[in-house]
């Protein structure tokens, strides 16, 4: 069988699976099957596949028809400037969570900081900072294990790593010292809310890290008061927050003597972080 003819007959498959993404999500998985970059495999898309390829394939195949995340499959998301290493232990990094990252740099750019990731998952924020910010130095810390296992794959091949400590620790351990910069991309769906999520969302992203209880707000609000007793004065709590919670979280902000410095908007035009200060 021809490149051309198994990706016709691969995207026809995800197409009735209802994945928008058919045609592409065939051309990762078999560039991923054959080693080669996606560019490549659309040039000689008249080379024949062998049986053992072919199988292969269609393995990858039948787990993004049970509506799988790619990411999960191959292994790798993108993030920043970065292929970040993921699995079903980690939240797949979105691109909403870039803005968070950018802004960050920008406000910080060539200086000598502090930085702690409250749920740091597969890493990607905190590196991703870190290898923008050569003077800084973190910390991220996860109550999952499993998740700290993929976050140390992904500092080993960090140019930051020196500079990165990851603890497997909760919201309500004592640090010695105090941050520049804390940042954390929290879970903040509501409970009630998980079961309206995407199938590929809810059967393999790790429900710990979206299941913010039942308004949402429970780790944010721990995040929050945790915050205003380790931030240095100048200090940044770098929030990522989920639909429609600006007001609730600006709330819990004040009567915690924060003063949001900036607002930032996803693609959708929704505030998404909220970056403040004591």
């Amino acid at each position: 069988m021809l490149v051309s003819e198994i990706l016709n007959k691969s995207s026809k498959i995800l197409k009735k699976k209802k994945i928008s993404t058919h045609l592409l999500d065939s051309e990762l998985l078999l560039s991923s099957i054959l080693n080669t970059k996606r560019e490549k495999l659309l040039i000689e898309d008249d080379k024949e596949l062998t049986i053992k390829k072919i199988n292969q394939f269609n393995s990858l195949i039948n787990r993004r028809s049970n509506k799988e995340p790619i990411a999960y499959i191959l292994k790798n998301k993108e993030f920043w400037n970065s292929k970040f290493i993921v699995n079903s232990n980690t939240l797949i990094p979105r691109p909403e969570t870039e803005l968070l990252v950018e802004k960050a740099i920008n406000h910080f750019k060539n200086e000598k900081i502090k930085i702690l990731d409250i749920g740091t998952g597969s890493g990607c924020i905190l590196i991703s900072i870190l290898e923008e910010i050569k003077k800084a130095s973190g910390i991220g810390i996860d109550i999952s294990k499993k998740a700290l296992k993929i976050a140390k794959k992904n500092v080993k091949k960090s140019s930051a790593a020196k500079r990165i400590r990851l603890l497997n620790k909760s919201l309500n351990f004592d640090l010695k010292y105090k941050f520049d910069l804390i940042v954390s991309n929290p879970p903040y769906i509501c409970t009630s809310d998980l079961k309206k999520l995407p199938d590929d969302v809810i059967k393999y992203e790790p429900k710990i890290a979206l299941d913010g209880g039942k308004d949402g707000l429970d780790v944010i609000k721990k995040v929050i008061y945790k915050a205003k007793n380790i931030l240095n004065k100048k200090g940044i709590l770098a929030l990522e927050i989920g639909y429609g919670q600006y007001k609730k979280v600006s709330q819990i902000l004040n009567k915690n003597s924060f003063k949001e410095k900036y607002l930032i908007k996803d693609y959708q035009n929704n505030i998404r972080c909220i970056f403040s200060q004591l």
